[in-house]
């Protein structure tokens, strides 16, 4: 039966609001598990199940799949093609209103990896990207289809544009590539953008052995509030950062970075000897303040 058909057969009607299309290829959908190096050793969440197109592949492959979807028209359709399969467990619900270890803990424990495979919804993509990097959860990769100005963003390379936040942060978790751009024509009903398969291969440890990661993703944060400003302005006047101006000048003297650059002129490792730097300071005078 054609996903067009099941739409009919169950009453399903696509909600703008929540950034809902039908898939019409899916080859797209074997592109991503591929993408995703699926092997019976992995277990999968799948975020955004829809009709279950992507769910179906994801469970030839992999050893156990737990489908999420928040909307409940869908429900129907994904019970009645899943409920035989014993390695498919769904979940109804905001994927952002629960722990990911408790998901886990509860639908597919005991997995010797773990991956995520989804078509996003779109106006929800980096929620659910950073609910994902930011769980205690470990994840092995992370494969998502996203609308194509965010994929640019997440791989802009230094300097351009685009590239800010959503270029840095996610780099502090993952080595990050676009594996295949997919037309807008392969959606209905046809969103007014295309989009592209990203994939994020996990790191199994921080970056920078010796750098708080959460300090330097505040950090970095801080640096783009106010992207045209100087970085001397952003991590000086900054409330979110906090850092004494004291800290954060004699970091910039200690790591030869000019304060008068801007932040979408530093690199990751530019941005971790900021931090290195300014940690180091912020620890010394908590130091000194506890042999007082």
């Amino acid at each position: 039966m054609s996903l067009r058909d099941l739409c009919q057969q169950y009453g399903i009607r696509f909600k703008k609001r929540l950034g809902q299309n039908l898939l019409l290829d899916d080859n797209i959908n074997r592109i991503m598990t591929q993408a995703a190096a699926l092997t019976a050793d992995d277990y999968v969440l799948e975020v955004g199940a829809g009709l279950g197109a992507l769910t179906k592949r994801l469970a030839a492959e992999a050893g156990r799949v737990l489908a999420i979807e928040i909307d409940r028209a869908f429900m129907p359709c994904l019970e009645d093609q899943f409920r035989d399969t014993p390695n498919v467990r769904l979940f109804r619900g905001d994927v952002l209103n629960h722990s990911i270890p408790k998901l886990v803990n509860e639908f597919i424990p005991g997995g010797a990896r773990y991956k995520m495979v989804s078509n996003l919804p779109y106006y929800i993509t980096t929620p659910i990207l950073f609910h994902f990097f930011e769980s205690p959860l470990r994840l092995d990769r992370i494969v998502v289809m996203v609308q194509e100005e965010v994929a640019l963003r997440l791989v802009a390379p230094v300097g351009a544009a685009n590239y800010g936040i959503l270029s840095l942060v996610p780099r502090c978790y993952a080595q990050v590539d676009v594996v295949h751009r997919v037309p807008r024509t392969c959606f209905a009903p046809r969103p007014k953008v295309d989009s592209c398969i990203v994939r994020f291969r996990c790191r199994a440890q921080p970056p920078y052995a010796d750098v708080d990661t959460p300090f330097l993703i505040a950090l970095i944060r801080s640096a783009f509030a106010t992207r045209r400003k100087t970085l001397r302005n952003s991590l000086t006047r900054t409330g979110a950062f906090g850092a004494p101006k004291e800290a954060v000048l004699g970091a910039f003297a200690e790591t030869a970075i000019d304060p008068g650059r801007r932040p979408q002129t530093l690199d990751l490792d530019d941005f971790a000897k900021l931090a290195r730097a300014i940690r180091a300071r912020l620890d010394d005078t908590e130091g000194s303040r506890a042999h007082d």
